[in-house]
């Protein structure tokens, strides 16, 4: 059996609903809802994790479950989309995920163990000093498991949002350095907590795959040398366990004067004021499963994929991430 998995970061999409959960119907946001409708459409996901969602409120009087059904049911009318949310995050832009009942079955199946769920404090050594720093999750990660219509597990799944590098504030450069270096190090603490979770799966043979907008890349910029370690890499593993290792289901990214090439986003460099390409969005998968063939939808670079081309308006109006996509195969049914 194939499937179809990919992750779409929606940019806001809690701005497309009004304050009872309902999807809104006029102006920018109806637009803006038509052209997302469309790209799903168009890559006809088994499995879509979505970064931004809606909101979803401490109580359960609203969750990003039941306004991602709501919206795909009023703009993909012919989809049977289930939603599924976790624990809901300190603030907003929420992860979910939206699934095809008819190809697989989907749950919400958190660590809850105390100390290990990731709505909770924990503790990392994230600057190899011996000592132990306290974090947390500002989105904990969503963990899911997707199971055939057997109900025989294909794989665990953790979406992530983790901390951006970026500072929105006022800063003088002094300070600019500081928060950057405080910054790399809740993120890098982050995807370690993500990454013992993914050992966890692995060492009782089941198989994983890790998504989301990680907020790194690949190489190495200036923190990612100082440091001597980046986010991505945490999160494939450590080269001591090579069977342990994920696979990320891109090719490597290629630095160009625009940037990353493949790229899933682009941001102001802050100094120059240069658009720069940059591939922040992954999906990176065990070895366990068989990858068949993955790709970023962007439409500036996958000139020679009709379906992508057939959406490329609203790929490039829709959000300011473009998705990823990937084909699996697995013998389950």
């Amino acid at each position: 059996m194939i499937y179809k998995i990919g992750v779409y970061n929606v940019e806001w999409m809690r701005d497309l609903f009004d304050t009872d959960g309902n999807p809104k119907t006029t102006g920018k946001e109806l637009t803006r809802s038509v052209q997302l409708a469309d790209v799903i459409k168009a890559m006809n996901p088994d499995f879509l994790g979505i970064v931004e969602g809606p909101n979803t409120l401490v109580d359960g009087s609203k969750t990003a479950s039941r306004q991602m059904e709501i919206w795909t049911q009023m703009f993909i009318p012919d989809s049977n989309f289930k939603g599924i949310h976790g624990f809901p995050s300190a603030g907003q832009q929420e992860l979910c995920a939206i699934y095809n009942p008819d190809k697989v079955n989907v749950l919400f199946t958190p660590e809850t163990k105390a100390g290990r769920r990731f709505d909770e404090p924990f503790l990392q050594d994230t600057t190899n000093r011996l000592i132990k720093e306290q974090y947390k999750h500002y989105r904990p990660p969503l963990e899911l498991s997707i199971l055939g219509l057997d109900d025989s597990l294909i794989t665990r799944v953790i979406i992530a949002h983790t901390k951006s590098k970026g500072i929105f504030d006022m800063v003088d450069y002094a300070r600019f350095e500081q928060i950057s270096a405080r910054d790399r190090l809740k993120l890098f603490a982050e995807c370690m907590s993500i990454r013992e979770r993914c050992d966890e799966y692995l060492e009782k043979n089941q198989q994983v795959m890790v998504m989301g907008d990680i907020n790194d890349g690949f190489e190495l910029d200036f923190y990612e040398n100082k440091f001597a370690k980046s986010a991505v890499e945490i999160l494939l593993g450590d080269v001591w366990k090579p069977e342990f290792v994920l696979k990320p289901v891109l090719p490597k990214p290629r630095l160009n004067s625009y940037g990353y090439t493949p790229n899933s986003s682009k941001y102001k460099d802050r100094i120059t004021g240069d658009q720069i390409n940059v591939l922040i969005d992954h999906i990176l998968a065990s070895q366990g499963l068989k990858v068949l063939k993955g790709a970023v939808w962007n439409p500036i670079l996958e000139k020679s994929n009709p379906i992508i081309q057939a959406v490329s308006d609203s790929l490039k109006k829709a959000s300011d991430h473009f998705p990823v996509l990937c084909e699996i195969e697995t013998h389950t049914s």
